[in-house]
Order: structure tokens, then C-alpha cells, then sequence
């Protein structure tokens, strides 16, 4: 195989933690907001693709679909309304999971680019790196904005190529999500599925991927 040139992430659930925001406000959501929080993503995720599939006319950012998705939610939990503005502003300021600015210096330092490919919208992954404190370690912070539709199109893949002038194979693909790792192996990257919570296999990514627990393994691995 040929050395990595780069390594691209996936933002959200793989550098940041999506489940933060509510984590901040669970005092007034209940002892549920574990569960709400799960909903809000998978609501979110769920008008990615619906609206990619139904074409272009249908589309709309993924700052516009977070915000959507959270209506949803809270009426479902007839939750106070006043919980919305403050949740939003915490999507927008969420953490990085421990040790993911150490792990982006190391590879910095190895001469590996670094890079975000995301569904986000480009001023909230912004607001994102910038809170994070890894808006130098990157090299690049990529929208699929720029397609027009949502992972897992492959056209959204691409942009992460272009960028770092491929071919696919020579690029570190990192996700801690199995569909978004999934489309990018399809694409022909080189996979590294994340599975935090030791979850079970998913889409034969155990064979076709490399598989791991702690990214702060990941310099390591593409040394």
C-alpha cells in the first residue's frame, strides 16, 4: 500500500461530540436526555438522505436540517421551547472528544495532511473548529456544500480527493460512523471505522476497513 498522504475526518460524532449539547442542558431536559439527544441525530441524519434522494429542489443545509430535526424532537417531548435557542448555540460550540488536538499535532508533525469532510454547513463547522481548538491542526475544513447534496453520495467523497489530489487510496478515511465509512470505502478510500462502544460489525466493515477503538492510536497506524 502507499503511504497516507492525508487523513480526513468525519466532524461530527468522530472529532466532535454531537451529544455534548444536550449533556449541557440535561438538568432541564430529564433523565431521559440521553435518549432525545439520540432521536435529535437520527432525525437529522434521516432528512440528509431523504432529501438527497428527492433531488436537488429538496435540499437544504445541514445547519437548517439540525434545526428542523430539533423541532421535531422537542414537540415530540413536549419539551419547553425555551430549550431550543440554547441548544442550538451549543451545537454550535461543542467540544472535541479527549486527546483529538494531541492526535491531529502528532500527524501534523508526521507530514500527514489533516482534513473535515462534513455534512455541515461551512459557517457552523466554523463556529465548530474554532470552539473545538483545532482550527490550526487542519488543513482543510470541507463542506458538502460544495456538491450540493449529503454523504453517503459520492460526490461528496470526491471533494475530499480533489482537495488533497488523491487517488482515494493514498488518503486516510476516518469515521465513527459505519454508513459514512461505509460510502467513503465504496469510494475507494482508505478506511478507518471508529467503534468507541465496541459495536458489532456493520456493512463488512471489520474486513474491508481497518477497525479502532481510541483515535489517539491512529499516528500510529499511518506512520
Amino acid at each position: 500500500m502507499p503511504a497516507v498522504k492525508a487523513a480526513i475526518f468525519d466532524a461530527y460524532g468522530t472529532l466532535l461530540d454531537i451529544h455534548a449539547a444536550m449533556g449541557r442542558h440535561a438538568d432541564r431536559i430529564g433523565p431521559h436526555w440521553q435518549r432525545v439527544s439520540h432521536e435529535w441525530r437520527a432525525k437529522q441524519l434521516e432528512y440528509t438522505w431523504v432529501r438527497t434522494l428527492t433531488g436537488p429542489s429538496h435540499h437544504k443545509d445541514f445547519w437548517q436540517l439540525t434545526q428542523d430535526a430539533l423541532d421535531v424532537v422537542l414537540a415530540r417531548h413536549r419539551l419547553d421551547p425555551a430549550l431550543r435557542p440554547l441548544l442550538l448555540d451549543a451545537y454550535r460550540n461543542l467540544q472535541p472528544h479527549p486527546g483529538i488536538p494531541d492526535m491531529l499535532a502528532r500527524l501534523k508533525e508526521l507530514g500527514i495532511g489533516t482534513g473535515i469532510l462534513s455534512n455541515g454547513e461551512p459557517s457552523m463547522l466554523a463556529d465548530a473548529v474554532k470552539s473545538a481548538g483545532i482550527a490550526p491542526l487542519l488543513d482543510a475544513v470541507i463542506s458538502v456544500e460544495a456538491a450540493g447534496v449529503f454523504k453517503p453520495d459520492r460526490r461528496v467523497y470526491g471533494l475530499g480527493t480533489a482537495r488533497f489530489e488523491g487517488p482515494a487510496n493514498n488518503i486516510a478515511f476516518v469515521s465513527a460512523n459505519a454508513w459514512d465509512a461505509f460510502g467513503a470505502r465504496a469510494f475507494g478510500y482508505r478506511v478507518y471505522w471508529l467503534q468507541r462502544e465496541g459495536e458489532p460489525d456493520d456493512y463488512g466493515l471489520a474486513s474491508s476497513s481497518t477497525v479502532i477503538s481510541d483515535l489517539t492510536a491512529l499516528p500510529d497506524l499511518l506512520a
